[in-house]
């Protein structure tokens, strides 16, 4: 069995991130990815692009350097941005290697993989934020006929036969999918749940750049009152076209049905929970509060911003019970779930929820196990390309101790 010291698991952001760590440090280390790099970008729908702007692709060494730090980059340049880092480096990654295993041996794991095994001293799980689509409840019940897809399965509108279209699910990618669906044409309906939401802009700068300096991304997993508001929902946001509002208000504008969130289906009708007023309100407060977390910023930086009003009120009246004759497809946009332990049943790594267990230090319960890219692993920004780099950066320093 061929011996590495360290194995990194995952050719996204998080992998390469650490890759570039690791041989900056001078230690040995192989990534496998299961697909190709960056395949999760590949994964996603045709007009897919980043919701955060191109300055916050800062990978370690390899900041963005284009001309258009405040757009937003599609998904192919998405793909091809994390192939141009891993050539930076030269980073080690074996494409088309699948971990199905990991134990504890000496001199301290065997990762067994779909070519072989491997022998390493220390693993780092940089597999994704989320690994498994969350389906809806009746999933399964779906009448025939219809196509059902999550996230990873759409791609764009004139693939989906004829007819109305439900979207499952009101966080970025559904609202997105949604507004994609609508913008071709297509009749679609939104099953809601709650959500934040942001303007694109709040005076000259993207609202996300005010969030940044306002050190909301900075913060720590230990503030979260309740594990389970890692699941909670990113603000309701787009860069398409160059970066624009994106929210209920704007989706009912165009078109699409909004409706509280699906609890099951009956024969040919969908059912749904009469909620969807405590949704939008759900919504609006928590704007509220990102809404005065810009404006605290902007008083402290000394830039006002004028353009940020309140909302006007909006409430509406949503179906509790939906036929689906002359639906064409159920697209799901319920989330996605950690899902780590598909492979990975090593005792007191995961957390209840299947989250990892580590610490802000980069050190879990297990010697030589580590994680980096994982939603909120150390703080609000550790899945993001502007968080990766610095836990890895912790995770790295932790392995060369040892």
């Amino acid at each position: 069995m061929d011996a590495v010291d360290v194995v990194v698991v995952g050719g996204g952001q998080a992998g390469l991130a650490t890759s570039r760590q690791l041989s900056e440090a001078g230690v040995d280390h192989v990534v496998l990815e299961r697909h190709r790099i960056g395949q999760a970008w590949r994964d996603r729908w045709d007009s897919f692009t980043l919701v955060l702007p191109n300055w916050t692709l800062d990978l370690p060494g390899f900041a963005y350097a284009g001309p258009d730090p405040d757009k937003f980059m599609p998904r192919d340049d998405i793909v091809a941005h994390l192939e141009a880092f891993a050539a930076s480096f030269d980073a080690p990654v074996r494409e088309g290697v699948e971990v199905v295993g990991l134990e504890q041996s000496e001199p301290g794991w065997t990762v067994r993989t779909t070519t072989g095994g491997l022998a390493a001293r220390a693993v780092v799980v940089a597999s994704g934020a989320f690994q498994k689509a969350h389906l809806p409840p009746g999933w399964d019940e779906l009448v025939d006929g219809l196509v059902r897809l999550d996230v990873s399965g759409y791609r764009n509108p004139q693939v989906l036969p004829d007819g109305k279209v439900l979207v499952v699910g009101s966080g970025q990618s559904g609202c997105q999918i949604a507004a994609d669906l609508a913008a071709a044409g297509r009749e679609v309906f939104l099953a809601c749940g709650r959500a934040p939401w942001l303007p694109r802009r709040a005076g000259n700068r993207d609202t996300f750049w005010w969030l940044w300096h306002s050190g909301f991304m900075e913060t720590p997993v230990t503030a979260l009152e309740d594990p389970v508001e890692r699941l909670g929902a990113n603000p309701q946001l787009s860069g398409r076209d160059g970066g624009r509002d994106l929210n209920f208000r704007t989706l009912h504008s165009a078109g699409v049905t909004l409706l509280g969130h699906l609890t099951g289906f009956d024969g040919d009708a969908a059912i749904f929970a009469d909620d969807l007023t405590a949704i939008l309100a759900f919504g609006d407060e928590a704007f509220g509060r990102l809404r005065g977390l810009i404006l605290q910023t902007a008083e402290k930086l000394g830039t006002p911003v004028a353009d940020l009003p309140e909302p006007e009120p909006f409430r509406l009246v949503a179906p509790e019970r939906l036929d689906m004759t002359g639906f064409a497809a159920v697209i799901s946009a319920s989330g996605f779930r950690p899902n780590y332990q598909q492979w990975l049943d090593v005792p007191g790594a995961l957390d209840p929820m299947g989250f990892p267990v580590q610490d802000m230090t980069g050190q879990g319960p297990i010697p030589g196990l580590h994680f980096v890219g994982a939603h909120f692993l150390r703080k609000r920004k550790s899945a993001l390309f502007c968080g990766v780099g610095e836990d890895a950066a912790v995770v790295v320093e932790r392995i060369a101790e040892r």
